[in-house]
């Protein structure tokens, strides 16, 4: 499904149950939330977006420990489960999407290749955390992170 009839389909799941979402974003930088509110009336589920692209963003916006950066990296499970449940406690919406992960074409590592990404779900006070591995260049590497970003979390309401 692509990304216009993902939204769609979570805009009408999340406004049939009263949610509403947050999305706590690294490297989509916003895309997320963009592709969120590209449909008209989003504003009836869609809360909020936080882009904490650096790790002291991280840390002020969403409360992510910078111990926990420190210790893990900021491209980690730990980081991506604390970035949802930091969506969610620093906002009104009841669930959440996260993401923080290596787009490229640099910031790759052999631990954290390129195309590396982290996903955190904060659905009815639940953190649910998946890793996947992007091919492709960096438009890529971002758009498949958005596709299951929003896929991710329509499979767990």
């Amino acid at each position: 499904m692509d990304t216009p009839n993902l939204c769609a389909r979570l805009a009408d799941v999340l406004r049939a149950r009263g949610l509403m979402l947050a999305t706590a974003e690294s490297c989509t930088g916003g895309l997320i939330a963009g592709a969120c509110t590209e449909l008209s009336g989003s504003s009836d589920w869609f809360e909020r977006g936080f882009v904490t692209y650096s790790n002291a963003a991280k840390t002020e916006l969403l409360g992510v420990p910078a111990p926990l950066i420190d210790a893990f990296g900021a491209v980690s499970e730990p980081v991506a489960r604390a970035m949802a449940e930091g969506a969610v406690a620093r906002s009104p919406a009841q669930l959440s999407v996260a993401v923080t992960g290596v787009a490229g074409p640099t910031g790759g590592s052999a631990d954290k290749p390129v195309g590396t990404v982290w996903f955190g779900w904060c659905v009815h006070g639940v953190t649910h955390s998946e890793h996947r591995r992007f091919d492709g260049d960096r438009a890529a590497v971002r758009a498949a992170t958005v596709q299951h970003a929003l896929a991710g979390l329509l499979a767990r309401l």
